[in-house]
């Protein structure tokens, strides 16, 4: 039984291999560079004696693949991964904690896409002093150019000069974000290690094996309510932007109040906390002053919530920003018009003046920030075509800000001018979100390395 398996395991990756053309088997021998040695690389013609080398490494067993779907996700094979049981969206919840291949790897793979045969034809007349006439590929000049020590993860002026004089200055700024993540990460990390665990600058570190976990509550189907129709347009974005940030995230669709105590309780002793930088939770339900409704349309305050993360609690994210926010009414509805519709349970129509965020929904401890959608009091709101403007413009100033370098509450701020000037045709129905926090740094979160550009209108989203 043993040999059949090993046998069935071997098959798996001959399938692979079948699969792979040569210029993916290129892109693979690059990627694996700082795994395998030069002299081993060069003797390896195909995906599967690749794939044998990490086995000889133990890089590479039956009961760990991951190496070779991080690798297949990489050159964009996900079609691949299903034979060795993973998928696009497994590998992305895995990559951030479980990655093998260098960032410094990865990003110079990303510029490779971005190059194309006329720049690669540029590139050697501007080189062709320092390097040989046979290179057939940016990726070969790259690993040529390393083995005479002119690039490396701490020279990288040679690619910089090189992109400036063509004018392509988005790859020149890709590899800007690169060497400012790594120094920041750098930096943080001996902080780290100095003995304290804490950074002593006014930014939360940023720099650990893992961004965190982000976990989303939708609650779109109650006992009696109506069904929160363009909740998933919600939940859609928020995973796609949260996972472009580095997090794992987990969607929890209609979960009764014993359902979500059961997976706060899970979330608060998940020993990953210790070696994360951060904690997100989104909860996209009906709600009331303080408090938000369980699909069983049982209440559970806000403090109720938040207080399983406190530093007793889950002492894994303590002096860490912990960050939710609540999509959900905080009072009276208003419902006026189709698409629009408000997350709250009863119907009304004029809101209550507004007020504060009551302070019984705050934690008194340190580094809690509430993103809520509306003031107390007010409603939310929610288009059924486009999901709701809250969360529809956190996530656009999100991809906007976050390659700016822009903190959070900065963010939230421009969300809140955002969301302000939006209203129903009539101009009756409005929205005012708010912030509450016991932050005591900035939270930056690193650029992404595929970050898109900047943007700089702000996006209304539509409401009809």
């Amino acid at each position: 039984m043993e040999d059949d398996s090993n046998l069935e395991f071997h098959q798996k990756f001959l399938s692979i291999d079948e699969k792979l053309e040569l210029k993916d088997m290129e892109s693979l021998k690059f990627l694996c560079s700082d795994l395998i040695s030069p002299k081993n690389l060069e003797n390896i013609q195909s995906a599967h004696q690749l794939f044998q080398k990490f086995m000889d490494q133990d890089l590479l067993n039956e009961k760990d693949c991951f190496l070779v779907a991080e690798l297949l996700f990489l050159i964009k094979q996900h079609n691949l991964l299903q034979i060795i049981g993973y998928t696009k969206e497994k590998v992305q919840q895995e990559i951030s904690t479980r990655m093998r291949i260098s960032s410094y790897r990865v990003m110079l793979y990303s510029l490779s896409e971005e190059v194309t045969e006329e720049d690669f034809k540029s590139i050697k007349f501007v080189l062709h002093k320092e390097i040989p006439k046979t290179l057939t590929s940016f990726l070969s000049l790259v690993r040529y150019l390393e083995k005479k020590e002119v690039l490396s993860e701490n020279n990288l002026k040679k690619l910089e000069e090189v992109f400036t004089s063509l004018k392509r200055n988005n790859l020149v700024k890709k590899i800007h974000q690169y060497i400012q993540e790594k120094s920041k990460s750098e930096e943080k990390n001996l902080s780290a290690a100095s003995g304290t665990g804490e950074n002593t600058e006014e930014e939360y570190m940023m720099g650990r094996r893992h961004r965190g976990h982000c976990i989303i509550f939708n609650n779109s189907k109650f006992l009696t309510t109506t069904f929160r129709e363009g909740s998933n347009k919600d939940v859609a974005e928020l995973t796609s932007v949260f996972e472009w940030l580095g997090f794992t995230v987990t969607v929890h669709e209609n979960t009764t109040k014993e359902k979500m105590e059961e997976i706060l309780t899970l979330c608060r002793t998940n020993p990953e906390h210790q070696d994360s930088d951060c904690f997100v939770c989104f909860v996209l339900t009906h709600g009331e002053s303080g408090s938000v409704f369980c699909s069983d349309e049982k209440i559970v305050t806000i403090l109720d919530l938040t207080s399983h993360f406190m530093a007793d609690q889950c002492p894994g994210l303590k002096n860490k920003p912990k960050l939710f926010f609540f999509q959900a009414c905080q009072g009276k509805d208003i419902q006026e018009g189709v698409p629009l519709e408000a997350d709250a349970r009863n119907a009304s129509v004029s809101p209550p003046a507004p007020r504060k965020v009551p302070q019984r929904c705050l934690p008194k401890e340190a580094d809690f920030l509430l993103g809520m959608a509306t003031v107390d009091g007010c409603c939310a709101i929610r288009n059924r075509l486009t999901g709701s403007w809250y969360i529809q413009a956190l996530c656009h100033q999100l991809k906007r800000l976050v390659p700016r370098q822009e903190d959070i509450l900065t963010i939230l701020t421009v969300v809140n001018d955002v969301v302000s000037q939006q209203a129903d045709s009539e101009g009756k129905i409005k929205q005012m979100p708010q912030p509450a926090f016991t932050l005591r740094k900035k939270v930056i979160f690193p650029v992404p390395l595929d970050a898109p550009p900047p943007s700089e209108e702000n996006v209304f989203f539509p409401l009809e």
